[in-house]
């Protein structure tokens, strides 16, 4: 059951099954929306949120893998 206050980062495309956002931009939008900063880095853009002893990596590419896009959706607890 996906949450209702998530819901907005999940597009329909084959019924029922939920398919994460892979479009950096809107990822990085949501991250910052939520406290998240930015705080440089090289090939990868590196978020940290005060409070919270991890950082959230994000490669800089237009699209992000399935893959990515769930392991970066964990860990802003968005799943």
């Amino acid at each position: 059951m996906i949450n209702p206050a998530f819901a907005h980062i999940f597009t329909q495309r084959w019924g029922a099954m939920p398919e994460l956002e892979t479009n950096t931009r809107a990822v990085i939008r949501r991250l910052e929306r939520e406290g998240w900063t930015n705080v440089g880095g090289g090939k990868h853009d590196k978020f940290q949120k005060e409070g919270v002893a991890y950082s959230i990596i994000v490669p800089r590419h237009r699209t992000l893998s399935p893959g990515v896009a769930k392991s970066i959706a964990k860990a802003a607890g968005w799943l």
